[in-house]
């Protein structure tokens, strides 16, 4: 059994302290996927990013591991230390070239969404005007599949979700989502995206975040009742965990450079208030209560491992390729 995190957040920021993430390996995760940057941030402050992160890693081999398949995440829950590797949030750091994918791949991104919140050459945010998947964005989707990344839809506009999913040939995931038939939000994906996730073979990672749960002080039962409802109507096979708990450190600020707008990010008109201020987040202990959490909503021992990881594990085994770092 592997305990699998697929989205959390550290400061975007060289000096991000990593002591936090000591709590979740204590708490039972073996792997997590750190969030390295979002489409508001510039190359240049993500490459920054992903250079200290990766020496933090490097520097503590009896804490982290930085993790770029399956094998690396068995021999680092064997060896009792955190398995870790990067996402990226948007396609603006791509920079509409396809080719920056195996590089981001080659620095330990191994999972990728083509839009935060808001529209850009590639995809469709989910807070923005629905266009579609552009034809760039049909590019970048097999370029994802042939670097060997998972495919998410996380913050993508619904029908831009479809698009990706229908023209993904490996499995697609929502790394922190959840069903909007148990919170009205425009940042939770409608039955007919978790189908189409589940017909890729994929899975619904179900986010800990109070906006996307709705409730203002979420627990382990709410993280339960909505993968439950994702189990129930697509099979508990394509339900998983992205608890998207973010580790703030007040002493150091990560923003942007520049003329920098979080209401644009996060808009007023969808629902936020003073940008992600306001959001509050499952704790890391949580996942000590998952399990059970999970079995009195009707699981089994085993199904409640697939939802706390084993079914990631598939899904990366599927679209993951090994290169070395």
């Amino acid at each position: 059994m592997i305990n699998w995190e697929a989205h959390a957040c550290l400061p975007l920021h060289p000096q991000a302290d990593f002591s936090p993430l000591d709590r979740l390996r204590e708490a039972g995760v073996n792997y997590v996927s750190i969030n390295v940057g979002m489409d508001m941030n510039p190359v240049s402050q993500i490459i920054s990013v992903l250079a200290a992160f990766r020496a933090n890693i490097a520097a503590q081999p009896e804490r982290f591991m930085l993790a770029g398949s399956v094998a690396d995440i068995k021999q680092a829950a064997a060896a009792g230390v955190l398995a870790i590797s990067f996402d990226l949030e948007g396609a603006l750091p791509l920079q509409e070239q396809p080719d920056m994918l195996a590089l981001y791949r080659d620095l330990g991104v191994r999972q990728i969404h083509f839009a935060y919140n808001r529209n850009n050459s590639i995809a469709d945010g989910c807070h923005d005007v629905e266009r579609g998947l552009t034809p760039l964005g049909l590019r970048m989707v097999q370029a994802v599949n042939q670097a060997g990344l998972l495919m998410d839809c996380s913050h993508t506009g619904r029908r831009c979700s479809l698009d990706i999913m229908a023209a993904s040939a490996k499995p697609v995931i929502f790394s922190h989502a959840n069903p909007l038939a148990l919170a009205e939000h425009g940042r939770n994906i409608t039955d007919e995206q978790i189908k189409a996730c589940a017909a890729t073979g994929g899975v619904v990672c179900v986010s800990g975040v109070s906006a996307f749960l709705g409730t203002r002080t979420p627990t382990a039962d709410d993280v339960a009742r909505h993968a439950a409802y994702v189990a129930d109507l697509v099979g508990v096979q394509h339900a998983g965990v992205g608890l998207d708990i973010s580790f703030r450190q007040d002493e150091l600020n990560d923003n942007p450079p520049g003329d920098y707008d979080p209401t644009y990010w996060w808009p007023k008109a969808a629902g936020y208030n003073r940008s992600v201020e306001r959001m509050t987040y499952t704790p890391v202990e949580t996942w000590q209560l998952l399990s059970n959490a999970l079995q009195k909503v009707g699981m089994s021992t085993a199904e409640a491992a697939g939802v706390m990881g084993d079914n990631m594990l598939r899904v990366a085994g599927q679209a993951w390729q090994r290169h070395p770092f």
